[in-house]
C-alpha cells in the first residue's frame, strides 16, 4: 500500500495579513469528515490543502 495525496484546493502563500484562507478551508472538510492536511509548496509558494488516501 502507498500513501497517496490529491490535491483539494491550492492558496497563494501571500495572502492578507492574519488571514489563513487554506486553514480555514481545511477546517470546513475536516468538519464534513474528510482527513485533510495544509501543506507548502515551495515550488509554486503555495499552500495546498491535500486528502490523503490509501492505494494498493
Amino acid at each position: 500500500m502507498l500513501n497517496a495525496r490529491t490535491v483539494l484546493e491550492r492558496f497563494p502563500a501571500g495572502g492578507p495579513r492574519g488571514s489563513w484562507p487554506a486553514e480555514e478551508f481545511a477546517q470546513a472538510r475536516r468538519l464534513e469528515g474528510q482527513h485533510v492536511d495544509v501543506v507548502m509548496d515551495l515550488a509554486t509558494d503555495a499552500f495546498l490543502v491535500v486528502v490523503r488516501e490509501l492505494v494498493e
